[in-house]
């Protein structure tokens, strides 16, 4: 049998296989499984509780919120950045919100105090917040237990 007959004789096969894909997928979702949780964006902080309104959605997917963090020490933490977990001087924090703000004037500013930081560190940073041009500041507390109106 010559060459040529040997190679008309057999059909290519024009089907993937896909299950060395369906392995590797199967070991990224295992992996990404895993390092999820390990991802928990910024600084220990343990909140107080208060019954206040969450901001509206639309704001928050708009904007993503710049948030000062304030820890049981009285450093402060700016969620942006390439170090998020390093504290900051009080100039560094309104160089770096004063940038952000300029560029996005709409940006949402949020403090985030662990209960038991002393109050003058909170309303220095608020005024730090204030000094790099933020009109409006808010607060990230965990929600309150709902409380009968009539036990007031």
């Amino acid at each position: 049998m010559s060459p040529m007959n040997a190679r008309r004789g057999k059909r290519m096969m024009a089907e993937i296989n896909v299950v060395p894909y369906i392995d590797v997928m199967l070991v990224l979702l295992i992996i990404f499984m895993i390092t999820a949780p390990m991802l928990t964006q910024g600084i220990k902080v343990d909140l107080p509780k208060a019954g206040a309104e969450p901001l509206p959605e639309e704001l928050m997917r708009q904007h993503q919120p710049l948030i000062l963090s304030v820890d049981a020490g009285g450093q402060y933490y700016l969620n942006i950045g390439s170090n998020e977990e390093s504290p900051l001087e009080e100039s560094a924090v309104i160089e770096r919100v004063s940038a952000v703000l300029g560029r996005e004037p709409q940006t949402p500013v949020l403090v985030k105090a662990d209960t038991n930081v002393p109050y003058g560190r909170v309303v220095t940073g608020m005024v730090l917040l204030q000094e790099a041009g933020a009109e409006k500041v808010g607060f990230i507390t965990d929600p309150a237990d709902v409380r009968d109106p009539k036990q007031r």
